[in-house]
């Protein structure tokens, strides 16, 4: 015979049973809540991404197509930040506006410098403002790392992930970051990021072997400012750029004179616009010279999506085709 219980104890026990079936409900979803994770600009956004995958809600400052040499922080900036748990950087003082936002954010989480190992690249000289008479040519560049724009970048080379190795390192420590900000995943992470690099070294083997196929005396091009040294550096292509490595750097107009008479000089095949930055210097080098207009490089930040460059692979891909049909004999 069943055990009838008072209408009161009923409804306790429907009660009680309802509370534990609410609460594991609503702990397991509190559990399962991604981890809340910012990143500077757009090519570490989605090397996060890539590693990060759904276990990450990510937040990327400075989005596609936009220039992180000139950005300005918003308020809505600071209120993202400080709701966040991790901050991706790149480093290397790529981002001179950081700081401040950081402070006044009142961001408290674990900041992870994705390019912690990377060999810097040196920029030769130590003056790099916009009256340097001294110019270093060891890569064709005229160096004018900031003056009074206030965006001084030192003598380091920032752009590190325009070498593919160094984008190895990348996700190494974005995995490493993403694991401590968030243990119960930390396989995840580095599983996903030990696919990414799989992919990333495949890359890079295919792009070396591109540019080892073009004479090495057509493997030099002209580009808006010098963010291409690492990708110069480890493929075996000369960048010659018309202003340093801030967008915001005017070049003097004895340099332009000076990038002209060597393009003359060297017979260099193509020059080449960036998605962030004007092409009217470009364009007058092309017309001064004969070279060719080889079309748009992505530089510091990704296309908008559906565009080529949309990833990071597939921006360093779309980057690879354009230079090697430009510098084919």
């Amino acid at each position: 015979m069943p055990i009838l219980l008072p209408a009161l104890s009923r409804r306790r026990a429907l009660l009680a049973a309802a509370g534990l079936w609410l609460s594991a409900t609503f702990g397991a979803a509190h559990a399962a809540q991604p981890l809340q994770a910012v990143a500077s600009f757009s090519i570490l956004g989605d090397i996060v991404r890539e590693v990060g995958g759904d276990d990450v809600q990510l937040t990327t400052l400075v989005g596609p197509d936009g220039d992180a040499h000139e950005y300005e922080p918003t308020p809505a900036d600071a209120k993202k930040l400080s709701a966040a748990k991790v901050l991706f950087v790149n480093g290397l003082d790529f981002e001179a506006w950081l700081p401040r936002l950081v402070k006044a954010s009142g961001f408290a989480g674990q900041t992870v410098v994705a390019s912690q190992g990377v060999t810097p690249r040196k920029f030769a000289g130590h003056d790099h403002g916009h009256d340097d008479k001294d110019h270093d040519h060891d890569h064709g560049s005229a160096h004018a790392h900031g003056g009074e724009d206030g965006h001084h970048h030192g003598d380091a080379d920032p752009h590190a992930w325009q070498n593919l190795a160094n984008g190895v390192i990348y996700a190494r420590n974005v995995a490493d970051g993403l694991a401590a900000a968030d243990p119960a995943h930390a396989d995840a992470y580095r599983k996903r990021a030990d696919a990414y690099i799989a992919r990333l070294q495949a890359a890079d083997a295919a792009v070396r072997k591109t540019f080892a196929a073009i004479p090495a005396q057509r493997r030099k091009v002209v580009t808006s400012h010098d963010a291409f040294g690492y990708f110069g550096d480890a493929y075996g292509v000369q960048f010659i750029s018309a202003v340093g490595v801030s967008t915001a750097a005017e070049p003097a107009a004895g340099d332009v004179a000076r990038i002209i008479e060597q393009v003359k000089r060297d017979k260099v095949p193509a020059v080449f616009v960036e998605n962030i930055t004007s092409p009217r210097l470009v364009q007058q080098i092309a017309r001064e010279t004969g070279a060719k207009v080889g079309g748009t490089l992505y530089s510091d930040a990704l296309s908008k999506p559906g565009q080529p460059g949309a990833t990071y692979l597939e921006m360093f891909e779309w980057n690879v085709r354009q230079l090697a049909a430009a510098l084919q004999p």
